[in-house]
């Protein structure tokens, strides 16, 4: 898989505004005029919102060219809203580079709100880094009283500009996504069993992890490129993890029903909450792997502790 490891320089263009409904009725009279308003301007309008509000949509406008419907985190993608959201990056790059500047809705949904809603700041914090430099305008949607308060406290913080009757305004409380998740850092996925593969390795061993990962790839009957795209996905990481990690360094691998999943572990500090959700630019010396590795793997997530830093990488057959 080819991969686009650079970016040009380019000013924020993502346009990114909270709003917050007291009921489903008036959820849909707030949505209403912003699909409304981007299909007549001929733009493509892309939405996640939950079933019953999609349903709402294409009751109320038909089904119209231009309308498009994103997927919506499912599985293991629930772990982690940076993982949605360089997902959601890829998909709406793609739209944007063919048909010019998109309006994007997306809705809380509760389901997805994990043991206290901290996915949905850690998604809109990771959105605000994945789209900056995309031509979109983006308003995403919170019940006034959903189940856990994180969620408005991270809403609050996210958005840089509030919907309110009808306008978009600056919002005083938005804050630097970094900064967002440094108060509220980013936290681990679910505890795995005991792993099919567990190795430690120094810079000198790197070699011995592309060549375990590949047996394993191959014995779970991956094809020759996706393993190929998988391995290259692994070392890049493991590389950061030997460099910046105190040079040495433990990965995990576990093959399953879902695929392959890996963990690297070091003893180093995490020093961006959000590492490789931006392409860098050709002047930054470093910063590629973790980019190249988020576009190679179906999820990436990457948390801290006390122990060190940690990156969970999953993909698929």
């Amino acid at each position: 898989m080819k991969v686009e490891n650079t970016r040009r320089a380019e000013a924020v263009r993502l346009r990114h505004a909270a709003a917050f409904y007291g009921s489903n009725e008036q959820l849909l009279q707030m949505m209403l005029p912003i699909v409304s308003g981007g299909l007549a301007r001929g733009e493509p309008v892309a939405v996640a919102v939950r079933p019953s509000t999609e349903e709402s949509l294409y009751a109320a406008i038909g089904d119209p060219a231009g309308l498009i419907v994103l997927a919506q985190p499912e599985g293991t993608d629930i772990e982690s809203g940076q993982s949605v959201a360089a997902n959601r990056a890829r998909e709406l790059r793609e739209l944007t580079a063919t048909a010019g500047p998109a309006t994007v809705v997306s809705e809380h949904w509760s389901v997805l709100d994990g043991a206290d809603g901290s996915f949905w700041t850690e998604l809109d914090a990771a959105v605000n880094v994945a789209l900056s430099d995309l031509p979109i305008e983006l308003t995403c949607f919170f019940p006034e009283i959903p189940l856990h308060q994180a969620i408005l406290d991270g809403a609050a913080r996210n958005h840089p500009l509030l919907l309110s009757g009808g306008e978009l305004r600056h919002n005083p409380s938005f804050r630097n996504p970094r900064d967002v998740l440094a108060e509220r850092p980013a936290p681990a996925p679910v505890l795995l069993g005991a792993p099919d593969l567990r190795l430690t390795f120094g810079a000198w061993q790197l070699n011995e992890v592309r060549e375990a990962v590949e047996h394993a790839l191959t014995s779970a009957d991956y094809g020759a490129g996706r393993a190929e795209d998988v391995v290259l996905a692994v070392n890049e990481v493991a590389t950061n993890a030997v460099e910046h990690g105190g040079g040495e360094a433990m990965i995990c691998v576990w093959l399953g029903n879902d695929g392959f999943t890996c963990e690297i572990h070091d003893r180093g500090a995490l020093g961006d909450p959000l590492p490789g959700l931006q392409a860098p630019h050709p002047s930054e010396p470093r910063g590629r792997g973790v980019w190249i590795a988020r576009q190679l793997c179906d999820t990436l997530h990457v948390w801290a502790d006390g122990t060190g830093t940690h990156v969970r990488m999953r993909a698929a057959r």
